[in-house]
C-alpha cells in the first residue's frame, strides 16, 4: 500500500461520516453491519483517523468538520 493512501478500512470510515443517519442506533448499526467493528472500536479508529495527514488529503471537509467537533468538545470539558 501506498504511504499516502488510506486503507479500505479507513475510507470506509471516512464514507460513513459523510452520511446522515435517522434515528437513534442508526449508526451504530451501519458501524456494525458495513463495517464489522463494535462503535467503541469505531470511534477509537475515527479519533485517530482525525490527526493523520492523510485522512485530510483525502477528505478534507469531512475530517475538518469532525475536528471542530472534537475541539469543542474537549473545550466544554
Amino acid at each position: 500500500m501506498d504511504l499516502g493512501e488510506l486503507a479500505e478500512r479507513e475510507r470506509g470510515i471516512l464514507a460513513l461520516e459523510r452520511r446522515g443517519f435517522s434515528g437513534p442506533g442508526a449508526k451504530e448499526r451501519a458501524i456494525r453491519e458495513e463495517l464489522g467493528l463494535a462503535p467503541v472500536r469505531y470511534y477509537q479508529l475515527l479519533n485517530a483517523l482525525l490527526d493523520d495527514p492523510r485522512a485530510l488529503a483525502s477528505d478534507p471537509v469531512t475530517v475538518n468538520r469532525l475536528r471542530r467537533i472534537r475541539e469543542s468538545r474537549r473545550a466544554e470539558r
